[in-house]
């Protein structure tokens, strides 16, 4: 069975003039969401400390996945910082973003603009490589050499994906602005100056409880957090059933309703990940707040079924690798090296 419920976009009569009114920023309640993640992700945090402290290993270990998806949560309250969907005043996001950026290791204003170029080009074959998973066609990756196609397979390799890459991302990557060394000043003032607020808090933190005790609890939790968040963004858009087309015939509402999932998640996720399950919907319309995005579908409840993606059904996106120009489908390397072998035959 295919993850998506449908693959057809509903007739619109225009999405952006519909979905306006759920554009409104509410302070009150941003503040709310911010303290109802920020404090029981401190708490979580002191509470492994203190498991560390007193060698309570088994708790400590029960309390990573929580602390780290509240951190999850975090990042994604950054992201809509960034999309100036969180706080109504700019200001007020930037420098939140800024500051939950030395938390989550990633330069609030660098990342902030790779991000925009994401959703500018996002399903658009000619305008890949830039704030999102490399993507591959089949023809393409059948032309690269040997070593070519060794260096992509690893690259889409699950343990790599999701093991390595996070870490790669947000604990090298993200102290240099790779890729836009000469595009300014302020991808280095982004990443220069989230660097040194995480080694003012780091020192800060290890004059408190020490070296030891900060990095046994602080690493595991980023590096879990890393990969549920590389998780996330990979099932957004690596999924049966995606949209991807050439640049002359790219459609910016149909790549955000095709190209875009909606990852239908249970609660407590769907909290935890700030519903941006509701990916289309975001896609679609990036200035509205995540806590509005639930009242987008239950008010227009045909986008509900569109590129839907269940929990359980998620997993088998694992298997993707390839677009496919000619079935226009994203395909594993087994099927590539299949139609290959049928095409010589």
């Amino acid at each position: 069975m295919t993850p998506i419920e449908t693959n057809a976009a509903p007739d619109s009569g225009g999405w952006a003039r519909k979905l306006g009114r759920y554009r409104e920023q509410s302070a009150p309640r941003g503040l709310v969401e911010l303290a109802t993640t920020a404090l029981p992700f401190a708490l979580a945090w002191a509470a492994m400390w203190i498991a560390v402290h007193h060698g309570w290993y088994a708790l400590y270990v029960l309390l990573v996945p929580p602390a780290a998806g509240l951190l999850v949560r975090m990042f994604l309250i950054q992201h809509d910082c960034g999309h100036g969907s969180f706080l109504p005043n700019k200001d007020a996001n930037d420098w939140l973003g800024r500051a939950i950026g030395v938390l989550t290791f990633t330069p609030y204003d660098h990342w902030r603009r790779s991000h925009a170029i994401h959703h500018a080009t996002a399903g658009n074959l000619e305008r890949r490589g830039i704030g999102d998973i490399d993507t591959l066609t089949v023809a393409e990756y059948s032309a690269r050499p040997p070593l070519g196609r060794l260096r992509y397979w690893l690259y889409r390799h699950p343990l790599v994906m999701f093991g390595l890459g996070p870490l790669y991302t947000f604990f090298w990557e993200n102290r240099l602005p790779w890729g836009f060394m000469r595009k300014g000043w302020m991808p280095w003032l982004s990443t220069m100056g989230t660097n040194v607020g995480i080694a003012l808090a780091s020192a800060l933190m290890i004059w408190l409880i020490g070296a030891g005790p900060f990095l046994l609890v602080h690493l595991p939790v980023m590096a879990l957090a890393a990969t549920f968040g590389v998780w996330l963004f990979y099932v957004q858009h690596q999924f049966d059933g995606t949209h991807w087309t050439g640049a002359g015939a790219w459609n910016a509402e149909e790549a955000a309703l095709l190209g875009s999932s909606h990852y239908d998640l249970p609660q407590p996720l769907r909290w935890l990940t700030a519903n941006i399950g509701v990916h289309h919907v975001h896609h679609l319309s990036s200035r509205i707040p995540f806590y509005r995005l639930q009242k987008v579908l239950r008010d227009y409840p045909e986008l509900k079924g569109v590129s839907r993606l269940t929990l359980w059904r998620s997993f088998s996106c694992l298997r993707l690798a390839l677009w496919d120009e000619a079935q226009q489908k994203m395909v594993s390397f087994r099927e590539a090296r299949r139609q290959r072998a049928v095409s010589r035959a």
